[in-house]
This record gives structure tokens, sequence and C-alpha cells, in this order.
């Protein structure tokens, strides 16, 4: 009998892989490497850490809660002073497979995206020169900012740094279907694989494809009939002021949508059903019978992978440096 080494196996568990999912548009999602933990550890207390706003009561989590598949489940979120928010709030998970972040785009990767609703009036209604004065007043974060960075000032930069890094791990793996196209022929149903079929056959990939199932293109909503909404948000248009831009928004990724509800850009249908019906409709100008509806709806479901197992962080307690909060 031949005993395979480590590394052997792990190549042939790789060649199984690629060989199971070959040809197909959907690739399974990777479980996270985590080459910096006390980095990441850092980011994690910063994700959950409400002193970053003006309130002392919104935190990253508030909008990207992670026990409800990384989003408030909300039409639009809510900021500071209960104002509504223009948009609903996407998943932070496997955000780092994203082009950029947000509906439309304007932040560049994760970093970026992080300093922006800590700022934001409507948000988290802090200002970064605030954030950092409140972090660096905390002897607790001084010392860990200068163990991972090797310094102890404390800034935006690295904030929004760590809290990347954090976000980076917030990767859904292992989904009954990431089983089947891993060669698990019974880790989905016979419904779910027609409404994969199906998802194939009327040109759904052409848009949710590659591990994220999205997140790799910016699409028009309301491709071939109009998008009807009292949402103000013009997509690309508000970040490139081209008339072309106009409803052009970033695809989302379709990982965990049975947990991501409500669903488009204004948080408008509650359902995936009705979701699917729509998408079909005004992208794909196809009409899907009720059997149909119901077994992409199954296939989707099967797209909920392993969610991320966070024990919360005991944060630091303020001192007599650290800016009070103004909730009222």
């Amino acid at each position: 009998m031949i005993k395979l080494t480590p590394v052997a196996i792990i190549l042939a568990s790789l060649l199984s892989m690629s060989a199971a999912s070959a040809g197909e548009p959907i690739e399974p999602i990777k479980p996270a490497v985590i080459t910096n933990p006390d980095k990441v550890e850092l980011g994690k207390m910063l994700f959950f850490e409400p002193r970053l706003s003006m309130s002392g009561f919104i935190s990253c989590n508030s909008c990207h809660n992670l026990s409800t598949g990384g989003v408030d489940a909300l039409p639009t979120s809510i900021g500071h002073h209960w104002q509504e928010g223009p948009i609903n709030s996407p998943t932070v998970l496997n955000a780092d497979y994203m082009l950029a972040q947000f509906w439309d785009g304007r932040a560049a990767d994760l970093k970026a995206q992080a300093a922006g609703p800590i700022a934001n009036p409507k948000e988290m209604a802090y200002t970064h020169e605030l954030a950092v004065d409140t972090i660096a007043s905390m002897p607790a974060y001084v010392a860990r900012f200068n163990h991972v960075y090797a310094s102890d000032e404390v800034n935006i930069d690295r904030i929004t740094d760590a809290i990347a890094a954090f976000e980076k791990t917030l990767v859904t793996p292992n989904s009954p279907f990431d089983l089947y196209l891993t060669g698990d022929a019974d880790a989905i149903d016979a419904e779910a694989k027609a409404g994969y079929q199906l998802f194939k056959d009327k040109g759904c990939v052409s848009c949710h494809n590659g591990p994220a199932v999205g997140g790799t293109m910016y699409m028009k909503m309301g491709l071939v009939k109009p998008f009807h909404t009292d949402n103000p948000a013009q997509g690309r248009k508000d970040v490139t002021g081209n008339e072309a831009d106009k409803y052009v928004f970033k695809v989302p990724t379709l990982r965990n949508i049975e947990l991501t509800y409500p669903y488009f850009h204004d948080g408008s249908v509650w359902t995936l059903e009705e979701a699917v019906d729509t998408m079909a409709d005004i992208q794909l100008g196809q009409k899907l019978s009720d059997a149909e509806i119901n077994q992409m709806v199954a296939f989707l479901k099967t797209l909920t992978g392993e969610q991320p197992q966070i024990v919360l962080p005991i944060l630091p307690p303020s001192n007599a440096n650290t800016p009070r909060p103004a909730p009222f």
C-alpha cells in the first residue's frame, strides 16, 4: 500500500476539486487563511467598537450584523439620530471577493470602505480625527497597535487597515453547493440541481458567477424593463457623473442570499421568490413559472455556507481622556 505525504494529499484534494468544478461558472469559496492573527483580533475589536461613532452606540456590526448574515435585515440602515440610510446595507460576508465596495463601487477595497461610515453624518457621524483620539486615549488599544504595527501611533489608516484585515476573514465556505461542486453529488437535492440548471440556462450566470456568485462587475438595474423604485440612488452615476452609468450598480453576491433579505439596493423585496421573479423579468425579459421559481430558490438556498464563528471581543474601558459620546 502506498502512503501519501500530507503535501500529496493536499494536491490530490485540490486536483479533485478542480476536476469536479471544471467548466462551471461558479467556484467554491475557500476558507480564510489568517497570516497575522493579532491584526485580525485588533480589527475585530474595532469592528465591534461603538465608540467609533458620535453616539457611542453604532459600530460596523450595527449595519453588518454577523449574527444575521452580515446585514441588518432592514430596507435601509438606521444611522445617527435614527436617520434613515440612503440604501440597503450589503453583506460584509465574502466582501473581499468584490471588485469594489458599496453598491456604487465608490470604495476601491475594504480598507477604503471602512473609513466612509465613520465620518458619514448619516451613519456613524464622527470624524476621523475624533475616532483616532478615542482609540488613542485607551492604553490597551495603543499597546495592541504597537504590537501589530511596531509603533504606538494610532491613525485612521491603521484603524481601517485592521478592520479590513478582520473583514477579509469573514468568508463562508463549505455550503451544500460547494460540496456539490467538489464532488458530493448528494449534497443538494434534485430540485436544487434543476434550479442550478435553470440558473445557467436562463443566463443568470452572465452576472452571477465566480466564487462569490456575483460582485465582479457592474450592471444596470432594469436592463430590459425599468425597475421602479422611490430610492434616490443612481448607482455609478453618483460616482462618475456619466448619464450612461445611471442605475448601474455592482452586481451583489448571492452567497448566503437566504440570510441577507430584504433584497436589491432599495431593500424593497423581502422574499427570494419575488426577487427571482423580478430579476428574470427586468434583467432577462423572461417569465418563470411558479415551479421554475421554486427550483431557482431551492438552488439559491444551497449557497448558504458556514458562518464565521465569532467570539465577541472585550473592549478596553474609556477613561478621562476618552471623548464622551453624544447620542442625543
